[in-house]
C-alpha cells in the first residue's frame, strides 16, 4: 500500500503554486510538483467563495475519498494541490472524481502514463 499525508503548511502550498505545473477544468485546478520523497502529499484548497464551511468540507471529503480510492494509480514522490472552482459547489462525487482523474491523466502523474 502507498503512503500519503496531507499538506498543512502555507509554505508547502506556496511552493507548489510557484514551482509546480497546473492543470484545470470545470470543477478543479490541479497543481503538481515533485517532492523528492517516496510518498505523496495531498493539499486541498477551497475558498469561502465556494460556500459555507459545510460546502467546503464536503468538497474536501470528496477529494480525499477520490484520492484514497485511486491512490494506487498515482506515481509517488509528488506534492499535489487540488483547488476548488466555483462550479464544484454543486458537483457530485462522480463529477469530482472524473475531474481529478482526467487532470491526473493530463498531468501524466498516473502509472499508466496518462490514460485513466
Amino acid at each position: 500500500m502507498l503512503f500519503s499525508e496531507s499538506m498543512k503548511k502555507t509554505s508547502d502550498f506556496q511552493n507548489v503554486y510557484k514551482n509546480g505545473k497546473s492543470y484545470a477544468n470545470k470543477y478543479v485546478v490541479l497543481y503538481v510538483w515533485e517532492n523528492q520523497s517516496s510518498f505523496n502529499k495531498l493539499g486541498i484548497s477551497c475558498s469561502k467563495k465556494i460556500g459555507n464551511s459545510v460546502v467546503r468540507h464536503r468538497f474536501a471529503r470528496l477529494v480525499r475519498e477520490t484520492y484514497r480510492l485511486h491512490e494506487n494509480v498515482f506515481n509517488s514522490g509528488l506534492n499535489i494541490v487540488i483547488v476548488a472552482r466555483a462550479c464544484a459547489r454543486d458537483a457530485s462525487y462522480f463529477d469530482i472524481e472524473d475531474s481529478i482523474m482526467r487532470l491526473a491523466g493530463k498531468a501524466r502523474i498516473t502509472k499508466n502514463g496518462g490514460e485513466v
